[in-house]
């Protein structure tokens, strides 16, 4: 299987944070969340997919391209959505339609317009006047609408309310039923990743703390509870996490470590991610 990102050894330093040696792949054909709480480093690995910024040192090929050599027609085969959609704030869906003609040699307007009508975004409604989750819907309809081969997606579900995050999900999905269409999107809302995504990555203060088969992380892990005792029956390397009461103890641990006869109950994502960061902290 061939990997539309492959991100190696990739690092940007800031005065105040520092991406670290960011290692991963996505395949092709397949959809990654990215999760981290904000400040972890999602953007700016974004920012580094598109060139945005430059990067330290590492390495990131797109498409089986360097995406610092020879990317320009590589990117006409992106579809971007970022968290702050930049376009012309006088003018409406319908001109900015008419613009992306020139922007993309693939640009499909009838795929356009019907993207438009079934997210229920208003033509003729100037871009200034649009609701944060207008402008996310408008930007979702012109990342798809250029024929694109791989999406990225910078929290493209924020500020949509939870029935029109469930349709662009819908849409998301339907996009990578072609073997060739990927996505690598980033999110907060853990929940949609859950439904949607093959490959979960962990960011967590500019570290990739873990990057799996999303089905291999939720059958590999389990909830278990019980006394200080108990837990201390399980290896502490076992351990990815546990949440410490007066009363009792919770933690999350690698499945084939739980002791026989004790019992525990599946883990989803977003537990798993947030008993890893305190096990950090």
């Amino acid at each position: 299987m061939t990997n539309a990102i492959e991100i190696r050894e990739l690092t940007k330093c800031y005065k105040d944070f520092t991406l670290d040696r960011v290692t991963l792949s996505l395949p092709s054909g397949c959809i990654m969340g990215l999760i981290g709480e904000n400040g972890a480093g999602k953007s700016t690995t974004i920012k580094l997919l598109l060139d945005m910024i430059s990067r330290d040192s590492g390495e990131i090929i797109i498409l089986g391209k360097d995406n610092r050599e020879n990317f320009k027609l590589t990117k006409e085969d992106i579809g971007v959505v970022l968290d702050d959609i930049g376009l012309p704030e006088v003018l409406n869906p319908k001109q900015i339609g008419k613009i992306m003609r020139y922007a993309f040699k693939n640009w499909d307007g009838e795929t356009y317009k019907a993207y438009l009508k079934k997210l229920g975004v208003p033509e003729k409604k100037k871009f200034k006047e649009l609701s944060r989750g207008m402008k996310m819907k408008l930007g979702i309809a012109i990342a798809l609408s250029h024929k694109p081969k791989l999406l990225i997606l910078d929290e493209p579900t924020n500020g949509l309310d939870p029935i029109a995050r469930d349709e662009v999900v819908d849409m998301f999905y339907e996009f990578t039923r072609d073997e060739d269409h990927s996505i690598l999107i980033s999110s907060h809302i853990v929940s949609d990743l859950e439904k949607l995504c093959d490959y979960i990555a962990f960011l967590h203060k500019g570290r990739l703390m873990l990057c799996e088969e999303k089905d291999v992380l939720k059958d590999g892990y389990r909830i278990v509870g019980g006394s200080s005792e108990d837990i201390a029956k399980i290896p502490e390397k076992a351990i990815i996490g546990k949440k410490v009461t007066p009363y009792s103890v919770e933690a999350i641990v690698k499945r084939d470590s739980i002791p026989e006869g004790m019992e525990s109950s599946p883990v989803d994502i977003e537990q798993l991610f947030i008993f890893m960061v305190k096990k950090e902290g």
